[in-house]
């Protein structure tokens, strides 16, 4: 692979561009020199040996730059990532320049071997690690300090010197996509290979999570409109109900991890080496010597760090939650205001009025959410994680705490402290479908409306314009560069976590929660679709072998779940009967039903493998061939010497 390198042009006719750089307004000219220079320089020098070319509009020559890759040069960045391609024998392996024969579909003139959201991942993994030599900050702003070995990118978009890094869409596969993902309804599943080759391993994980959650709620949906029409006031009949619940939420999520490996196996990502994570590019601290890489990079005291965790985000979180509890309190204070006027009028707008107050908790909920997500994040990054994995790890646990207690807290208060049923299945019902419809309006129908209206004011400016080639991308450009970032899978997953909660605490007393889940994803399917293609830019792709922390919540969640539904069927007067003589008899017997469901529930989560058998014998054969080979290298190195 070293000898290949020497072998690279800068130049080549067929330019295919597939990244979009865009400067500040008055970026110096010595800066921009600079940059690209580095960009188009040999690997041997420091360079990433990539192509560029500036977006030529008619008012000349903007700030915004293409980049693009020979072929060749995209083949050496396949292996330098770590790829995993298949090879003609149908196994999964890491793809090597020197075995490029091997592997499936690879022809010297096929330069549909690597998909395009491949290539744009290999220029964004090259682009971030250009990496300063010897200057001393970036030519024309002295007081962007560099030092060796830093990422020149991410120095230049913490000092705003670089706008955005984003790549371009193909209009052609977007359409094709478009028409088979949500062009049409249909029954029948999602294109997940397609949305993979496009978008990436990530998002396509997600909408297959998506896809499987909606198709595991359906049982409980059919099973719970019969328990809501037939058996509403006996709670002894929630009884299988609930037990249905319990083991349901533990089969799918084990049949989700066998899943998930088959995905993420035909994809690759299952067996690819996981990436020597570089520091975030908000983290800042005094410069010092990393003792891993030996490397100059800031660093900060952990000290420091975990004072600023529990000195100040502790205390703060702390008291989000008490105010999230103060206004659940003025919540049941409306509550009783409704019932007191409903009781006095006994009519149809009194009756309507009981639903009103759970209406406006619902939007204050979504309301405090997002307004929290917002200190979360600020607060963590004012933490200062060296690593963008102990970040995001950090924020979601911020995040899934207090969305957890300002969505679910008024339900275990009505459930546990007023012991008032019909309250608990109304404020469950109201809470779950006014959340469903505001997040189908924040997420997709708003940002469609907005950018929709933006792409009708750019094709008018340019209607009057002659469409060539140039104009038609620089058009594309303009019109994408404008539109929103995608900021990940993570609001995704925790309106689906939310929801799971919804359907999995409090089965026994309002069934009907699976169906209103179910209606909502179908929809969710489409109109996440929607946003991908249509409203924001194209995300790089990001490849993941599973949902990460998702998994380990969404298995809190359902753990939860099966004290609060034991607690829930042992507080329903036909089993208070059963004791009428002793309280403590039913605590008892409860936490027995309650501990044996856990075991019965872990006990299946053991039995279930995360992997089906054909996925562990190919990964087991791999490694048996990687460790001959790994032999066979140091026999020969020995025989050398």
């Amino acid at each position: 692979m070293v000898e290949s390198w020497s072998f690279l042009d800068t130049v080549e006719s067929n330019f295919r561009p597939l990244v979009v750089i865009e400067l500040a307004k008055g970026t110096k000219e010595e800066t921009i020199e600079w940059f690209t220079k580095r960009i188009v320089d040999k690997k041997a020098n420091g360079g990433a040996q990539l192509l560029v070319k500036p977006l030529v509009t008619e008012n000349g020559v903007e700030n915004i730059y293409l980049v693009g890759a020979s072929h060749l040069r995209l083949l050496l960045g396949a292996e330098t990532v770590g790829l995993v391609k298949e090879c003609s024998d149908n196994s999964m392996r890491t793809f090597t320049y020197s075995s490029r024969k091997t592997f499936k579909h690879f022809a010297d003139d096929n330069h549909n071997f690597l998909t395009m959201a491949e290539c744009q991942y290999i220029i964004k993994h090259e682009l971030e690690n250009l990496r300063a030599k010897n200057e001393k900050m970036i030519p024309g702003y002295p007081q962007a300090k560099l030092y060796p070995g830093k990422s020149i990118v991410r120095r230049l978009l913490t000092s705003g010197i670089l706008v955005q890094i984003f790549p371009l869409h193909d209009r052609e596969e977007l359409k094709k996509l478009s028409h088979s993902w949500y062009g049409r309804v249909k029954v029948g599943y999602q294109p997940l290979d397609d949305i993979r080759g496009y978008f990436g391993e990530t998002i396509a994980l997600y909408f297959g999570f998506l896809e499987y959650f909606t198709f595991a709620l359906i049982p409980m949906a059919v099973i719970g409109i019969p328990y809501y029409m037939f058996a509403w006031e006996d709670y002894d009949k929630y009884v299988m109900f609930a037990t249905f619940n319990l083991l349901w939420s533990t089969v799918i999520l084990e049949v989700w991890k066998r899943i998930c490996a088959i995905l993420t196996y035909r994809w690759g990502t299952l067996l690819m080496k996981r990436q020597f994570e570089e520091p975030r590019p908000g983290f800042h601290g005094v410069l010092g010597i990393n003792p891993v890489t030996g490397r100059e990079e800031p660093v900060y005291s952990s000290i420091k760090r975990q004072l600023r965790i529990y000195l100040v985000s502790l205390p703060f979180v702390c008291l989000c939650l008490y105010f999230s509890l103060y206004v659940m309190m003025i919540y049941f204070d409306l509550e009783q205001w409704a019932l007191d006027y409903h009781n006095e009028n006994e009519s149809t707008f009194s009756s309507l009025m009981l639903y009103v107050p759970s209406i406006i908790y619902a939007v204050v909920i979504e309301i405090m959410n997002r307004i929290y997500r917002y200190a979360a994040e600020f607060l963590t990054s004012w933490e200062n994680h060296r690593l963008e994995s102990s970040y995001q790890n950090h924020l979601i646990l911020k995040v899934l705490v207090f969305n957890f207690l300002n969505c679910f807290a008024s339900l275990f208060y009505i459930a546990f402290v007023l012991f008032d049923m019909k309250l608990l299945r109304q404020s469950l019902a109201t809470l779950l479908i006014t959340s469903q419809i505001l997040n189908q309006f924040a997420e997709s129908l708003l940002p469609y409306w907005l950018q929709k209206r933006y792409n009708r004011k750019m094709k008018k400016c340019i209607s009057s314009k002659k469409t060539g080639m140039d104009l038609s991308l620089a058009e594309q450009v303009n019109m994408e560069k404008e539109m929103g970032t995608y900021l990940g899978t993570f609001d995704d997953y925790l309106e689906l976590f939310l929801q799971f909660g919804y359907v999995s605490l409090f089965s026994c007393v309002y069934p009907l929660a699976a169906v209103f889940a179910v209606l909502n994803n179908i929809t969710e399917i489409y109109s996440d679709a929607l946003k991908m293609c249509r409203v924001y830019k194209r995300p790089f792709a990001e490849p993941t072998a599973n949902i990460g922390v998702w998994q380990l919540a969404f298995e809190t969640m359902s753990v939860i779940s099966v004290v609060t539904n034991c607690i829930l069927i042992g507080m329903s007067p036909e089993v208070d009967a059963l004791f009428p003589d002793s309280k403590v008899d039913l605590v008892l017997t409860v936490a027995l039903v309650e501990h044996l469901l856990l075991a019965i529930k872990f006990i299946m989560a053991f039995v279930i493998p995360d992997k089906p058998r054909d996925i562990q014998m190919k990964l087991a054969k791999l490694e048996f061939e990687s460790l001959e080979a790994l032999k066979q290298q140091v026999r020969a190195f020995q025989m050398q010497l």
